[in-house]
């Protein structure tokens, strides 16, 4: 029986307001106002560049209007905009941008990370990758085994495997980037605090299965490797109240059981990876060293005690990259 495997490093960067000088004459009551707007500054790829605050912040005006006059109605009556859908719908987009502008300055981001696009309506067809496959996989109906989703967006999917580090940072930064990303989880490694992928969880994140105790599965029989996958399946629906779908063999190491036993836990896909990002580095299994669109990208749940750094670093980096590139980072569940 052959086993494949993969390569796993697991021990894992103005407006100014002109108040004119009310002039009160038996006549008529005038006033003026004007509006003017300083634009953000963008690179030569036409990125958005995050500058540092200034030390003087640029006033916020509200929508120019008229000025109230002698036929002016009741200034407590409800602004007839209010109820556009049109014009709410643009005020949340430019809140969430302006939200995504000050979390990249606080984060110390080069760049505000790229709004990926809407999920697809019609979800690409997921294969095998040439080479990924075991004896009989299409005639068996195993799940299949991939390494980048076929899309031709400029999109990239972050996943992150373990859960050995639980750094409260981590879940603010990627809140309040609004990054989404996909975890693998191992139950030896989160069960000394489940409430932590709870936060998790309740952040959109999909907690996927990594087994009970992250063993090398070749090695084991099939009715154990059913054991190390079905077992963690009961884990993450009993704490999180979810089956997975998704699951990935530790080390990215595999053999014909591992999938059959998949298979028979109720898994559907088995996403591997195509780079991985850590905290002073990247690795690529390409030889050309390049991130394509819908490229699966691994890291891991890692601080300072196996890192020279954090996750937020690990983030910076990956992100900074990745922008730089013109990719945005998408949900993975959202492809499949």
């Amino acid at each position: 029986m052959r086993v494949v495997r993969q390569n796993d490093k697991s021990s894992l960067n103005g407006v100014r307001i002109r108040g004119g000088i009310a002039a009160l004459t038996a006549a008529a009551i005038a006033s003026g106002c004007a509006q003017g707007g300083g634009g953000g500054h963008r690179d030569g790829g036409g990125h958005e560049v995050v500058r540092p605050t200034p030390s003087r912040q640029p006033l916020k005006a509200p929508p120019p209007g008229e000025a109230p006059d002698a036929h002016a109605e009741d200034p407590h009556a409800e602004d007839p905009h209010a109820r556009d859908p049109q014009a709410k719908k643009f005020r949340s987009a430019q809140a969430a941008h302006a939200a995504r502008v000050a979390a990249a300055r606080r984060w110390r981001l080069a760049r505000v990370p790229l709004t990926p696009p809407p999920p697809p309506a019609r979800k690409p067809k997921i294969t095998t990758r040439a080479g990924f496959e075991v004896e009989g996989h299409d005639e068996l109906g195993l799940p299949p085994v991939f390494t980048t989703v076929p899309t031709k967006q400029r999109v990239v999917f972050l996943t992150i495997d373990d859960g050995a580090e639980k750094d409260p940072a981590f879940l603010r930064m990627m809140s309040e980037l609004q990054v989404p990303y996909t975890a693998f989880l191992s139950d030896y490694l989160i069960k000394e605090d489940y409430g932590y992928f709870k936060r998790m969880q309740r952040g959109g994140v999909v907690l996927n299965n990594h087994t009970l105790h992250h063993p090398y599965l070749p090695a084991l029989s099939y009715y154990r490797q059913r054991y190390e996958i079905c077992g963690m399946q009961e884990v993450i629906e009993r704490r999180y109240g979810e089956r997975p779908l998704l699951f990935r063999p530790p080390f990215g190491n595999y053999n014909r059981n591992s999938l059959r036993a998949a298979k028979s836990c109720g898994i559907e896909y088995v996403p591997l990876w195509n780079e991985e990002v850590f905290v002073d580095r990247w690795d690529y299994r390409e030889w050309d060293r390049k991130i394509r669109p819908g490229d699966i990208v691994l890291s891991h749940f890692r601080g300072r005690g196996d890192w020279k750094g954090t996750m937020p670093d690990m983030i910076r980096r990956f992100l900074n990259k990745v922008t730089a590139e013109g990719y945005a980072v998408a949900r993975l569940e959202d492809y499949l």
